[in-house]
């Protein structure tokens, strides 16, 4: 079915487009995450990426045209599908939206006429919540590098914003001073909700707060009771100070190197009291640093039940979408399951060989990942993915692997796995497990997989289930090489074996059709070499 791509808005304040360059003519071959054209916005020129794959059948913005967002930019399809059907819809869609705009337009001038005669500051900029992945919905505010009063440089890094899948510096746009902050540290917030306001200092920011829907209006009692709860605050830092008790004020001073090395080892600087001048945390207390031991809330409930104590934590926004995602596949796609057990004492002794060669270390994993990449494009059937209108059978193979991590799961990809060394694999897979530990993958590297690998096995798992990573119709679980008596050759002898579970989506893959991947998959497990040849 074809896609139609609209202008996207690349900045929060980008009202339209200019397309400076198509790297992609009408009849074109597309790859999903593919350049397809360089788009010069209000602030910048910036390349943009294909989300589909197939072929660029039209483009509706000429080279130096400008349109405004989310008019019709491209349509990505088969060859011969009706592209004026798709323009017609298009078309009909935006009228009625438009009808709908200017029925909100009236209403709001309306309102900013009544409520307001003061014409609003043009050099005030109102910054809302960025939508950072493609499957972003809300946004949780992990650290704030400003804070209000302070001044802030165009580029600078005004925040890090917690994503679905990572946490994220997010720039300011413009510069002035920072005048308002809508989200506190750790509170969330859905995309385009107000997350500050930048402008010249000693702006009067109660008109911008007003014309914002998702601004909380704090009334008169609840700012008196901040006003006392502020000074209380005041009075005790002094007669800390008083006492030499170094105390946590709102701005935290930090040394640019220990910043550097605190986000490198990932440590919370709000967790440190700095050994320098007026409490700075400089290099030395953060290689000193010892994470602390996190006491557990203790609640009591009764006298009869005191020492049953428990600890709550809030859901982090990875969670949030673990637990949303995974929901929705368990109870949409209909899984069944699937298993055998390998025999894998050539596997092993394939292993070993590899890594007496100097300079290479590959792991199990690393070769179950070529076997199944080789298995898919030898079972594209399987390496299919199920949408509402339709199934796609992909022709290339985008293997993710599952990686833990301190927050939950998160699914980095390997792209075109098929043509991939087992040295390539085994490379990239500890690149990218590096960089989730880290919180440094972008969404790109965690986007496009068309068949995911769970592997338990380093933990002593010998099988397991899993769910579905959706819209994929597949996934692998793998355990552990366990060694126990197996029948060879009509005696019973030591050996070397481990089970995989493939759990399938009834809608897309049958059993027989599971059936024959597994049946292929094996012998490329048990054989290696078979795969060199």
């Amino acid at each position: 079915m074809a896609e139609l791509i609209k202008m996207p808005r690349l900045s929060d304040t980008m009202e339209e487009g200019t397309v400076a360059t198509w790297f992609k003519k009408v009849g074109d071959k597309v790859e999903e995450g593919e350049i397809l054209a360089e788009i010069e916005t209000d602030k910048a020129t910036m390349e943009f990426e294909s989300f589909y794959e197939g072929t660029l059948l039209y483009i509706g913005i000429q080279e130096n045209e400008t349109a405004k967002v989310d008019a019709p930019l491209a349509i990505i399809g088969s060859p011969g599908e009706d592209v004026e059907k798709i323009l017609a819809n298009s078309s009909n869609a935006v009228v009625e939206i438009s009808e709908n705009e200017q029925k909100d337009t009236v209403s709001l001038e309306k309102s900013n006429v009544s409520s307001d005669n003061m014409p609003l500051n043009d050099d005030v900029n109102v910054i809302s919540m960025p939508r950072l992945s493609d499957t972003m919905e809300e946004g949780t505010v992990a650290n704030w590098f400003k804070k209000v009063g302070d001044k802030v440089e165009e580029g600078e890094i005004l925040a890090e914003i917690e994503t679905d899948k990572a946490t994220m510096e997010f720039e300011s746009f413009y510069s002035g001073t920072l005048l308002h902050v809508g989200l506190s540290e750790g509170d969330s917030a859905k995309v385009d909700s107000l997350l500050a306001i930048v402008g010249p200092e000693g702006t009067d920011i109660n008109p911008y707060l007003k014309n914002s829907p998702t601004t909380k209006m704090i009334s008169k009692a609840e700012s008196a009771e901040i006003q006392i709860r502020e000074t209380e605050e005041e009075n005790v830092d002094v007669r800390l100070k008083e006492n030499n008790i170094i105390t946590k004020s709102d701005r935290i001073f930090i040394s640019p190197l220990a910043r550097k090395l605190a986000k490198d080892k990932n440590i919370n600087i709000s967790d440190i009291i700095g050994s320098g001048e007026n409490g700075r945390i400089i290099k030395s207390d953060i290689e000193n640093y010892k994470e602390p031991i996190v006491q557990a809330e203790v609640v009591q409930t009764n006298q009869h039940s005191q020492d049953q104590n428990f600890s709550e934590v809030s859901h982090s926004q990875m969670r949030k979408v673990i637990a949303r995602r995974l929901t929705e596949s368990k109870f949409t796609a209909p899984h069944y399951y699937l298993n055998i057990e390998l025999d894998m004492s050539e596997t092993i002794l394939f292993r070993k060989q590899c890594n007496s060669i100097p300079n290479t270390k590959i792991s199990f994993n690393d070769i179950i990942i070529k076997a199944c990449a080789v298995a898919l494009r030898n079972n594209p059937s399987v390496n299919s993915q199920w949408f509402e209108d339709k199934i796609r059978y992909n022709n290339y193979v985008n293997i993710g692997v599952a990686v833990g991590v301190q927050d939950g799961l998160i699914v980095p990809v390997l792209k075109n796995a098929d043509k991939m060394s087992v040295a390539d694999i085994s490379k990239s897979v500890k690149d990218m497990a590096g960089l989730a530990r880290d919180k440094k993958l972008t969404p790109e590297m965690m986007e496009g997989s068309t068949f995911t690998i769970s592997n338990l096995g380093m933990f002593g798992i010998e099988s397991f289930t899993s769910i579905i990573n959706s819209p994929n119709s597949v996934i692998l679980s793998v355990g552990a090489i366990v060694e126990k008596p197996v029948v060879k050759d009509g005696k019973i002898v030591i050996g070397n074996t481990m089970k995989l579970t493939l759990a399938c989506d009834h809608r897309v893959v049958d059993g027989l059709t599971g059936a024959k991947f597994l049946q292929g998959l094996k012998p490329l497990i048990e054989n290696p070499l078979s795969m060199l040849i």
